[in-house]
């Protein structure tokens, strides 16, 4: 069953673990590589010749394989633990990110990047599935901005930084994210290497949450729905629409499109700083159903943007919506599993969701756009976005002591 619902406490809001700290600082590391590539990876696919639809199917093979590998790297913490898991994920996706810089062909660019979903998944699961077993109860929406506040502030500078070294050659921001990655894998082998992050040998494993119990939820179905609109909007349409957009349209340097996936990242920071601790207060719902429509109208209006200014403006209102969202959404999870249960399964199987999303997001809007328009694109995915919103206006508030645990 869903763990009981809770209220904020009296005293104050707990402290935030080290160890939780300890994978905040490595996402830093790591976004900030993640944004070096994303500005470029487009491009790069397109210098092999392919147009919208298949720059953006590279963006989807990377969801795919985490979607396919999600189901395994739940097996594997379960065996193994959360940080060789963690370690080894990372260095996967290193030594994939490296090989894509090498890539000769759109063939080669497309099964490397591929493999480096395979790694994402594993470093992805199991730092979820620490953040939801360490955080303190009556601060789970606080330590879910803090974590995803570090991805993104990384991801602030590395889009930047990322269209000023495509200036230097389309591969060289994959040879810089393939070092940041292997330094953030360094944090967590020496700053963890004594935590104790899996149950003593010997004791009884903590029991699994399986998706068959969990969908008995109706804030974890909402929650599907909410991760596969986000998946599909903010992780797949914009890391692979977006730049071609700014690109053709608004300017056709690098920078251009670095600097509006950047002021994405600067409102989620933004909404993320405004909702952390007010989901722990108010509830998780209002946050959600907040975010989701402030992030589709912004997302729809984008493919109207004449200029860059405009462009500018409507990003980081959409950032601001999903900066919103996230929290209050990675709370609920938390919510859901419990701290004494193993949400391996069911962690994996909403990532599964928010992934397919991140695969379908950029196919179909590659072909409206190769068919269609930009404005035919974006607006389809504002419009699911929207959608995402009213399984929400039924769900179960998970954080309140009035919540309903059996509501349908």
């Amino acid at each position: 069953m869903p763990e009981e619902p809770v209220a904020a406490p009296p005293d104050g809001p707990s402290r935030i673990p080290r160890e939780i700290w300890v994978l905040v600082a490595a996402a830093f590391v790591i976004a900030v590589g993640f944004g070096l590539i994303t500005p470029v990876l487009p491009t790069f696919a397109q210098s092999f010749g392919v147009g919208a639809f298949a720059s953006s199917v590279v963006v989807s093979a990377f969801a795919f394989f985490r979607l396919v590998f999600a189901p395994a790297g739940g097996r594997l913490i379960a065996r193994l633990g959360e940080r060789p898991v963690y370690l080894a994920g990372l260095v996967i996706v290193a030594v994939s990110t490296g090989a894509t810089a090498f890539a000769q062909d759109y063939a080669q660019l497309l099964l490397f990047r591929g493999l480096g979903g395979i790694g994402s998944t594993m470093f992805t699961v199991s730092a979820v599935a620490l953040l939801v077993r360490l955080a303190p109860v009556a601060i789970r929406a606080r330590v879910s901005s803090a974590y995803a506040t570090a991805f993104l502030l990384g991801g602030v500078a590395g889009p930047v930084v990322g269209g000023a070294l495509g200036s230097l050659g389309l591969r060289v921001p994959f040879l810089v994210y393939a070092v940041t990655l292997l330094l953030a894998a360094a944090i967590v082998a020496v700053f963890l290497r004594h935590a104790a992050l899996r149950p003593p040998p010997g004791s009884p494993s903590l029991p699994a949450l399986t998706v068959r119990e969990a969908w008995r939820d109706s804030a974890y179905r909402a929650a599907f729905g909410s991760g596969f609109a986000n998946g599909w909007g903010n992780f797949g349409v914009r890391n692979a629409i977006l730049p071609l957009f700014a690109t053709a349209v608004i300017g056709t340097q690098p920078w251009v499109a670095g600097m509006a996936l950047a002021v994405f990242a600067v409102g989620n920071a933004a909404g993320l700083a405004f909702a952390g601790r007010r989901a722990d207060r108010a509830g998780r719902r209002p946050f959600i159903v907040g975010g989701l429509i402030v992030s589709g109208v912004a997302t729809a209006l984008t493919g109207l943007a004449g200029g860059l200014v405009t462009l500018v403006l409507l990003s980081v209102v959409a950032g601001v919506g999903a900066g919103v969202l996230n929290p209050a959404q990675q709370a609920v999870l938390a919510d859901v599993v419990g701290r004494e249960r193993n949400g391996g399964p069911a962690l994996a199987a909403f990532q599964m969701a928010q992934d397919s999303g991140s695969i379908i997001g950029p196919v179909v809007a590659g072909l409206l756009v190769d068919h269609g328009s930009y404005t035919l694109a974006f607006g389809v995915t504002g419009a699911i976005t929207l959608v995402a919103a009213l399984p929400w206006l039924r769900a179960r508030e998970t954080h309140t002591v009035h919540a309903r645990p059996g509501a349908p």
